[in-house]
Formats: C-alpha cells, sequence, structure tokens
C-alpha cells in the first residue's frame, strides 16, 4: 500500500513518499524548454569559482580609474601581460547578505540572509550550471576546498555539497583508472539510483488521477526532469567503464601545508587538466588554509593577519599571501589562454568579505576573467551603495545560453559587462 497521503491543495514544498523515498516536487514546466532553445548557440561551456573564506584587501586591490584607462593597482601590477583578459569590479555585493564569515554560504548562491544565517539556502550558481549542462562531461562539477570540507556550493533544496579538500585523492578520482570491481560497484550504485526515481515516479503516477488539468501540466513537466535525470544516471554508468584521460602533470606526492599559496597553485593544477580533458565543466575552489608560515616574511596565520586593524606589520605580511594568490590566480588564467580555452571559460576569483578585518561583506572583491566578454576595464560601481553582483552570475548564465531572467536578487545583466 502507497505511504503517499494526497492533499486537497498541494503547496511548493509538496512531497512524495514512497518506499521510505521522500523527494521533492520543484516547479519545472517553464525551466526545461528555455535551456534547450539556445544551447546551439551559446560560446561559453565552462564556469570555475575561486572563492576567499579571507577576502582581499581592497585599497591593494582596486585600481585607480574606471574603464580600460584604469591605473594598476598594487596586485594588479603582476597581471598586466593579461591585462585584456579579466574585468576587474569594485563597488559590488549581494544584497541583503550580511553576516561576516558566515556569509560564506551566499558566495554562489547569493541568497539574502539575516545576520549571515539563512534559514534555508538556494542553489549556488556552479549548481545551477551542472544541473542543466553537468550531464555532458564524466564529473558534473567539482566541489573543491584547499583545507576543510566546507564549500559555497549548494543543491536546489539548499544543502551544503561537502567539498573535496585532498588533492591527491581529487588526481586519482580525475585521471586514475579504477578497477574493475571498483567500476561494477559504481555501477550498481547508480543503478540503484535509477531504481529510485523508478519508485518515486510511480508514486506520482497515482496523483495524476487527483488533480486539475493545470496541475497535471506541472506534473507532467517534472516527470520530463525525472526521465532527464534517469538519462544522466545511466550516462554516469556509462562513464564508469571508459578509460580517464591520460594527462602529463604529475600527481601531487606532498601537501606543503605550511604554505596555502603553493596549495592553491596545486588546486588549480588539478583544475585545469580536468578542464583541458574536459572531464568537467563547472567548478569552485574555495580557499581556507589557515597556515602561511612557510612563505618567506610572514610569521603569523592568515587569519590572525586578515584581522589586520590598519597594523603596517601585519599589512605587509597579508599582502605577500594575497599577491601570492593573486598571481596563482593569474598563471591559471595564463594557462587557460595557452590552451584556447579562456574564451570559452569564464573565471571568477572572489570572496563574501570586502573587509576581512571588520567583518563587512559590502564591496567583494571581484576579477572575472574569459568568458568571451570585452575585458581590460575597471568597472567601479558606488562604494557605499553597491551594485547587484548576481547581475554578473546572470550575464554567465546567458553566456552559457541558459535564458534566466533573473537569478537571485539580479536586477539584470551587469552593466558595462559587453560580449566580444
Amino acid at each position: 500500500m502507497s505511504t503517499f497521503t494526497f492533499q486537497k491543495h498541494l503547496s511548493r514544498r509538496a512531497m512524495l513518499r514512497g518506499a521510505g523515498i521522500t523527494l521533492g516536487l520543484p516547479l519545472l514546466d517553464a525551466m526545461t524548454p528555455a535551456f534547450a532553445a539556445a544551447r546551439e548557440t551559446r560560446q561559453a561551456k565552462r564556469f570555475v569559482g575561486m572563492s576567499l573564506a579571507l577576502g582581499l584587501h581592497n585599497p591593494n586591490l582596486v585600481p585607480e580609474g574606471a574603464g580600460t584607462d584604469y591605473k594598476p593597482s598594487r596586485y594588479l601590477t603582476s597581471l598586466q601581460d593579461i591585462r585584456n583578459d579579466f574585468t576587474i569590479v569594485s563597488g559590488s555585493s549581494h544584497p541583503g547578505v550580511s553576516g561576516g564569515h558566515s556569509a560564506e554560504g551566499s558566495i554562489f548562491s547569493a541568497c539574502p540572509n539575516s545576520r549571515g544565517a539563512t534559514s534555508r539556502n538556494t542553489i549556488s550558481l556552479d549548481q545551477y550550471m551542472a544541473k542543466h549542462l553537468g550531464h555532458e562531461t564524466r564529473f558534473p562539477s567539482l566541489v573543491l576546498n584547499t583545507n576543510s570540507q566546507s564549500s559555497p556550493s549548494y543543491t536546489e533544496n539548499g544543502s551544503m555539497i561537502p567539498a573535496e579538500n585532498n588533492a591527491m585523492r581529487l588526481f586519482t578520482r580525475l585521471f586514475v583508472n579504477d578497477t574493475p570491481a571498483e567500476q561494477e560497484r559504481q555501477a550498481e550504485l547508480i543503478r540503484r539510483g535509477r531504481s529510485v526515481m523508478d519508485v518515486v515516479g510511480a508514486e506520482a503516477k497515482s496523483l495524476m488521477r487527483e488533480v486539475g488539468s493545470g496541475d497535471r501540466d506541472k506534473l507532467d513537466a517534472w516527470f520530463t526532469s525525472v526521465r532527464e535525470l534517469e538519462q544522466r544516471l545511466a550516462a554516469n554508468e556509462a562513464w564508469t567503464h571508459k578509460p580517464k584521460p591520460k594527462v602529463s602533470l604529475a600527481a601531487p606526492t606532498k601537501i606543503p601545508r605550511d604554505n596555502e599559496v603553493e596549495v592553491d597553485r596545486i588546486f588549480l593544477d588539478i583544475v585545469h587538466m580536468a578542464l583541458a580533458t574536459d572531464s568537467t565543466r563547472f567548478v569552485t575552489l574555495h580557499v581556507t588554509g589557515n597556515n602561511v608560515n612557510g612563505i618567506e616574511g610572514v610569521d603569523e596565520s592568515y587569519h590572525t593577519l586578515s584581522h589586520h586593524g590598519m597594523d603596517e606589520e601585519k599589512l605587509t605580511q597579508l599582502s605577500l599571501v594575497e599577491q601570492g594568490v593573486v598571481n596563482t590566480w593569474g598563471s591559471f588564467i595564463r594557462k587557460l589562454k595557452a590552451d584556447k580555452l579562456l574564451d570559452e571559460t569564464m573565471v571568477v576569483l572572489t570572496s563574501n568579505l570586502g573587509n576581512a578585518s571588520s567583518h563587512d561583506n559590502k564591496n567583494m572583491p571581484l576579477l572575472f576573467a574569459g568568458g568571451g566578454f570585452r575585458h581590460g576595464r575597471h568597472l567601479a560601481f558606488d562604494q557605499k551603495n553597491n551594485y547587484p553582483l548576481p547581475n554578473l552570475y546572470l550575464s554567465a548564465l546567458h553566456r552559457l545560453g541558459m535564458q534566466d531572467e533573473t537569478f537571485a536578487t539580479s536586477t539584470g545583466e551587469m552593466s558595462g559587462l559587453d560580449i566580444v
């Protein structure tokens, strides 16, 4: 006997429950056609979001002047050979987001919160992209962290996706073939997932007889999404038996835990190779490591330095760390450009903290590269009345061929960000 309980008026949070399985009923009727319509004309294919738990000191990052004639800041001087490949955005943030460190969950979801705590987060940009386009690669997305399992990547129901924080394990997962026994074990897990869809689908069909024509249309759209999920699961099963790509990059053998910048580099080298082999197209890398004593001239922790209080000695040491982070990001951009991947790859460097010393979430640091946009400029918005950063996220979705009208609190595409 079915354990599903019918309610005459279904809410948006209505659930299907059958055989111990619970699955939400999202409204999908207006979603799938829009994505399918522009698939052939999109010019960007990939998105990489690198986020910093401890921000970037804006006086060292934000350049003088706006537009294409800006004067490079201290941190940007080393990137002038790729000046035309990235855009600096200042004076932007996520509307309604506060709470200092605890606002990390909103970095890529832009979900408004109260005092940094969201009662329920919303889907992050990377996972939204992966949900609709991630089935084209072996790994729909990669969620990474240099030190812990926390991440700014969230599912549609607001659950944080634990990050992979071991570079050696990440390399193995991407580029080392599994044994036949392990391949079969993974295939069996995927087949079980498909049987879950079968059970819930059967329960849902019984509901079709109980609702009006409008709700039947919505449920039919939901069935379509379930079938697409089954197809993605079937594709994943096929991937388990396909050889992984052979790469020239050597597997990391030792992680220098006293140098967070070097750890960043190791992860980004692996991400670069994952993109180059088309193993995935959507990646987040959250930088949370605290130990930077291995950097010459630094003898305090990263977190301590971020709370500098404008102390000159701390700012000097902090600049050594942050310059290393920016340089490593720049090296990643150069590698994508050398492999002719940059025009098809959108790369963001940002943080939920505009001022880590005071835990301020306004004026978020933002470098944005690639994706076929016209770069080489500084988009300088109002430092006091910030521009909505989710507008950049909406521009990124449109660049992938997705036709959403909004993302989170966006008000439109980002002003001044033009396509080549």
